[in-house]
């Protein structure tokens, strides 16, 4: 008699996945070299899961990997909570500073924004790449300048580094004065700050935790 189950491997795995047949410790190949066939099994197994749990969390990059291949993706500047808590690795905060970006408006050009935006490793983030999709994106901001800290600088320091008008200066300033600013979503709101404003400080300013600058709005020469 044949030793082994006498299932075939993909009857076998198909049941294992869905819970039918208990898992069972594989002795390690004696070579790790990649499969063409175990790709094709895996896929299948992770398009069974799918089509039984479209909300199904990936467990790894090789799923995320999988799942583009059976035609997945996810629209970085359109996804919905659970699009993005599919990501291995994407947190609850990340995951609300994303949606709260998105209602104002604002879009993301690249995987260099999503990067910058959410502070990503680059494992993570090449992990993750095989489904994103960059859609609706503006021009992406090119500055090689370390991100400014928009609860630290001083009037001048934001006045020379960020482009911004005068009267958007001084009322950052004073607004920062009832607390500091906790993200881009929260400057956006705060400020009534238009969307395409906001992409242009992608990656250009950051939010340290300590107590805000002590800056105040300059007084104008004609003394108002």
């Amino acid at each position: 008699m044949a030793k082994g189950h006498w299932l075939d491997p993909i009857a076998r795995r198909l049941l294992v996945a869905t819970g039918q047949l208990p898992k069972t410790a594989r002795a390690p190949a004696p070579e790790a070299r990649p499969d063409p066939e175990d790709d094709r099994l895996e896929r299948e197994l992770l398009a069974l899961k799918l089509r039984q749990n479209p909300a199904l969390r990936l467990s790894s990059f090789d799923e995320v990997k999988h799942a583009a291949a059976l035609g997945w993706s996810l629209d970085v500047n359109r996804a919905t909570a659970a699009d993005w808590l599919r990501l291995p690795g994407c947190t609850p905060r990340q995951v609300d500073l994303l949606l709260r970006l998105q209602r104002g408006g604002v879009q993301l050009s690249g995987p260099e924004d999503l990067q910058r935006l959410l502070e990503l490793p680059e494992p993570l983030l090449r992990g993750w790449q095989p489904l994103l999709r960059f859609r609706w994106y503006a021009e992406a901001a090119t500055s090689g300048a370390a991100p400014l800290d928009l609860n630290q600088a001083s009037g001048d320091q934001l006045e020379r580094c960020l482009g911004l008008a005068a009267e958007r200066i001084q009322g950052l300033l004073r607004e920062r004065q009832r607390g500091g600013f906790l993200d881009l979503a929260d400057l956006q709101q705060r400020l009534q700050l238009p969307a395409d404003v906001v992409e242009g400080l992608i990656g250009k300013v950051r939010f340290g935790t300590g107590p805000v600058g002590p800056s105040l709005p300059k007084p104008d020469s004609g003394g108002r």
